[in-house]
């Protein structure tokens, strides 16, 4: 038998020529990112800057943007004795109370923080009994600040308060706070002594 000339190709059996992509393509960038290797390494990256991110803000001051703690509160003309005047009590948080008299027996403008001593609600205004009431454990204070019954284990505290020298205007600095049972209301910045 003869052979077969050498230069001739055998023909592909029969079962490769099932196989879509005989012989194999080259593996293109477009090909590896649509592979799971490419998947893999999207979400290595992915994790890596979620960490280098999270790293960065660990590195930046948490910094606490608060209002000014000083405001205006208007002339001294503008209260009336003996009412407490809670056009500040939301957004400020304090009272502004013109007293005919204060437990020294003196006039003067005061300006009480409205936090209650006892733990830490909001007492509301009652002025038909002259005090305020604390809703939530029935602490009483009188308009000075002074506790007079309930679970309150001390007075309200006092914010330093004065007048602008150059307008004239009741200046509230929330910045400093007096508290009764220091001695500290008789500090000349915890109220202005009127005549």
């Amino acid at each position: 038998m003869a052979e077969p000339p050498k230069d001739v190709q055998k023909p592909v059996p029969q079962r490769y020529e099932l196989v879509a992509d005989y012989p194999p393509k080259p593996v293109t960038r477009r090909n590896f990112m649509m592979s799971w290797a490419g998947a893999a390494w999207g979400s290595f990256a992915l994790a890596g800057g979620a960490g280098s991110m999270a790293m960065l803000r660990f590195m930046l001051p948490n910094v606490l943007f608060e209002a000014p703690q000083q405001f205006k509160a208007g002339k001294l003309e503008d209260y009336e004795f003996d009412k407490p005047d809670e056009r500040y009590k939301q957004d400020k948080k304090a009272w502004i109370v013109k007293l005919t008299k204060d437990f020294d027996g003196k006039k003067k403008l005061i300006a009480l923080d409205i936090t209650c001593t006892h733990l830490g609600c909001t007492p509301n205004v009652l002025f038909s009994d002259q005090k305020y009431k604390c809703p939530c454990h029935g602490s009483g204070f009188r308009f000075t600040g002074i506790n007079f019954e309930g679970p309150a284990p001390r007075p309200l505290e006092r914010y330093k308060v004065y007048l602008d020298a150059a307008t004239g205007e009741i200046v509230v600095d929330k910045n400093k706070k007096f508290q009764y049972e220091k001695g500290q209301w008789e500090d000349k910045e915890s109220y202005i002594e009127l005549a």
